[in-house]
């Protein structure tokens, strides 16, 4: 089975205001960390009657090594304000390559492994900044070969 419902494609995004939670993580505690980050995003942004406008997402800071930059939110309209360990971000307007990754977590480097090397046949730069949206929630779908992550990779 396929791990890529598709190859990595080149996109332009557009800025998308953030609500977030921005942490250094090691990377064993990470799924602990998206939990509580989820949650009081959602509670803030709740609490001020802003919307989340899209699935949850990660945006990693530099390449996780032990511990991982991270921030983990949701993309919310435009008039949500920072509130305490949740702060305004923003995903950049940029040209990527994107790909969405089919199947558990635990392989998702497969899918970095294959944006990196299109970039690579093509010439382009990546950048030290990459965010996944989790198309799928865990707990609604158990299963984690059906699960999909929509991987964002700009380059520079």
């Amino acid at each position: 089975m396929s791990i890529l419902d598709q190859q990595p494609t080149l996109i332009r995004t557009a800025d998308q205001p953030t609500a977030v939670v921005r942490e250094r993580v090691p990377m064993a505690n990470l799924t602990d960390f998206f939990g509580r980050a989820f949650g009081a995003v959602m509670a803030a942004t709740q609490a001020q009657n802003a919307s989340p406008t899209g699935p949850p997402f990660a945006m990693y800071h530099g390449m996780p090594t032990d511990t991982v930059d991270v921030e983990a939110g949701f993309t919310v309209t435009p008039d949500f304000s920072a509130s305490g360990e949740v702060i305004s971000g923003l995903l950049p307007a940029t040209e990527a390559l994107e790909a969405v990754h089919k199947g558990s977590y635990d392989t998702l480097e497969r899918t970095y492994a294959l944006i990196l090397e299109r970039m690579s046949a093509e010439g382009m730069t990546p950048s030290d900044t990459m965010w996944e949206f989790y198309l799928s929630d865990p707990e609604k779908e158990p299963d984690p070969a059906k699960w999909e992550t929509r991987v964002v990779w700009p380059v520079i």
